[in-house]
């Protein structure tokens, strides 16, 4: 399990022309899922996408978290993001795990996020096409995993 995760000012997720999923401050995170990824993984995962440092306290330095300063989080499903890329001109998918497992495991991430952040966590639509819009607010762009 891996996120891309971005600080923005504002972040939205489209789809057929409805807005599904919107945030104002906190973060964006692309999130792609590994066969086998379980429990401690989504656990882990959810503690340091809440957890991370990096909004600037009063001296400008990344040490506030989105949980110190309640932002939102819009958490989209990405596959790509567990594409092997090491060799030749075309990704292979055959490290993202397959659609019905990354699903439910999405959903536990999610269900996860919202229990341990009160102030909200919005969402994409799983499996569909997306329009992501984001102002990235630095530009802050960190990969983490669990």
């Amino acid at each position: 399990m891996l996120a891309l995760i971005q600080r923005v000012a504002s972040a939205s997720v489209t789809v057929d022309d409805a807005v599904v999923g919107a945030i104002g401050p906190g973060l964006l995170a692309l999130v792609g899922v590994e066969p086998g990824d379980d429990e401690p993984q989504i656990r882990r995962l959810a503690q340091r996408l809440l957890g991370y440092r990096v909004f600037a306290d009063d001296a400008g330095k990344m040490n506030r978290s989105l949980s110190d300063i309640s932002g939102g989080l819009l958490l989209v499903s990405q596959f790509t993001l567990a594409a092997d890329t090491r060799s030749g001109m075309r990704p292979s998918f055959t490290s993202a795990a397959p659609p019905a497992e990354a699903e439910r495991t999405f959903d536990r991430l999610v269900a996860t996020c919202r229990d341990l952040h009160p102030p909200g966590v919005e969402t994409g639509r799983f499996g569909a096409h997306m329009v992501v819009s984001l102002v990235n607010d630095g530009p802050v762009t960190f990969l983490l995993r669990p």
